[in-house]
């Protein structure tokens, strides 16, 4: 099967600009998604002020890929604070590139760092492939629950690729389901950016923000 080219110019239907790959994929098309869908593939948006506290407390190359983009709400902070950004999603939901399994990609990461709020219940999943993608030094950032440093079987994983540190939202960031902030906009949840940097070895660091 054709590998999919993620850096292609890539023309968007509402505008007809060609985006090149220094630029972001921000074209608004259909965001025909039924809830059945987005359930299925656990769409939970991320409130965006997540986005601005961790690019207070943190560098990333002038790249990032937001792999799990959903609609935009982090991508679209990235991009304000002055990156260019690489958005794609499984799912089409109106923002970014649609129809782009993570899995199946194996760009060049020399450039850029990979940030996103990926499917909880294959958050592992997308880590190490993350880090797979990734060369010595580069970075990873995953938006979690705080339960997310329980069991045993991420137990492993964090021996084997420990993050370096552990940003903890103090005050209560909102995952919404299906993006609907109004309708599943309060949750009890606690969240924190986990940040890892290939090749890191040692005890990870927690720190607070908000």
């Amino acid at each position: 099967m054709e590998q999919l080219n993620l850096f292609r110019e890539w023309e968007c239907p509402e505008s007809g600009k060609l985006l090149s790959r220094s630029t972001v994929f921000t074209c608004l098309g259909s965001n025909a998604v039924v809830d059945s869908d987005r359930e299925q593939h656990d769409f939970y948006a991320t409130e965006p002020i997540a986005a601005k506290l961790l690019t207070d407390v943190e560098k990333f190359k002038p790249t990032i890929w937001e792999c799990a983009c959903g609609k935009g709400h982090l991508a679209k902070v990235f991009l304000e604070q002055g990156y260019n950004v690489l958005a794609t999603d499984l799912v089409d939901r109106g923002f970014g590139q649609g129809g782009v399994d993570f899995f199946q990609q194996h760009p060049d990461c020399t450039e850029m760092d990979i940030v996103t709020n990926p499917p909880y219940k294959i958050a592992r999943q997308f880590i190490e492939h993350g880090l797979n993608l990734l060369p010595d030094g580069g970075k990873l950032a995953m938006f979690l629950k705080l339960t997310f440093l329980e069991s045993k079987e991420r137990r492993e994983l964090f021996d084997n690729q420990p993050f370096r540190t552990l940003y903890v939202c103090s005050s209560r960031i909102q995952a919404a389901k299906n993006g609907d902030f109004v309708k599943y906009g309060n949750s009890a949840m606690a969240f924190g950016w986990y940040v890892w940097e290939k090749g890191f070895r040692g005890d990870p660091i927690i720190k607070w923000v908000n």
